[in-house]
């Protein structure tokens, strides 16, 4: 139960972080990983960014037409498919994205700052067998 009750507290906190330094730019901790997810991916479709982020695709159109509204993403018709829309970036996300970048490198910073390298390398791996193990779960 710890665990849990721990990961919950570490993920509230960090997205009240988020919503707050990237208000400025009228992002949120919601809306922030779709600007990077398609940063090395564009051209994706909506579906694929959903499953990608692990979202519903409810909440992903939702997300992604304030995105659009904002200017940060550009929606094309697919050309071998013109009932599927690709997700490009525009010129003002790729402002903005090393700015989102440089928000999330200064809270890891400022919660790993009484860890050594060693424990920052347990716990990264620690986490990432967690994740595998409830991925692996198919729920």
């Amino acid at each position: 139960m710890y665990l849990t009750k721990l990961n919950n507290k570490i993920f509230r906190a960090s997205q009240g972080y988020f919503d707050k330094v990237l208000k400025e730019y009228e992002l949120s901790s919601g809306s922030y990983p779709y600007l990077l997810t398609l940063r090395g991916n564009e051209g994706i479709s909506q579906n694929q960014i959903s499953k990608e982020l692990g979202h519903d695709k409810a909440m992903s159109a939702r997300t992604i037409t304030k995105l659009i509204k904002l200017g940060y993403i550009e929606r094309k018709e697919d050309e071998a498919d013109s009932r599927a829309y690709r997700l490009y970036l525009t010129e003002k996300a790729k402002v903005i994205i090393p700015k989102v970048l440089e928000e999330i490198h200064k809270l890891i910073n400022l919660i790993t700052k009484d860890l050594s390298e060693e424990e920052k390398d347990i716990t990264i791996n620690s986490l990432s067998k967690i994740l595998n193990s409830i991925k692996a779960l198919k729920l």
